[in-house]
């Protein structure tokens, strides 16, 4: 798998925790740990992706 293509891969699961974090915000019976939880893997995913976009720059 190319890095492009990875990265592509974790933007979207980045732009998909986004829409469920969104969604469960907005639910009356919000769970304010799975909201956590969310955030805390879409933080991670960012790191990921800023990570490897950081590689990315080097090697073009």
């Amino acid at each position: 798998m190319s890095l492009q293509t990875h990265l592509n891969q974790l933007t979207r699961k980045h732009e998909a925790l986004e829409r469920e974090i969104q969604e469960a915000i907005h639910r009356p019976s919000a769970d304010d740990l799975h909201i956590a939880e969310l955030k805390r893997r879409k933080l991670h995913l960012k790191d990921e992706i800023n990570r490897l976009q950081g590689v990315d720059d080097t090697i073009h």
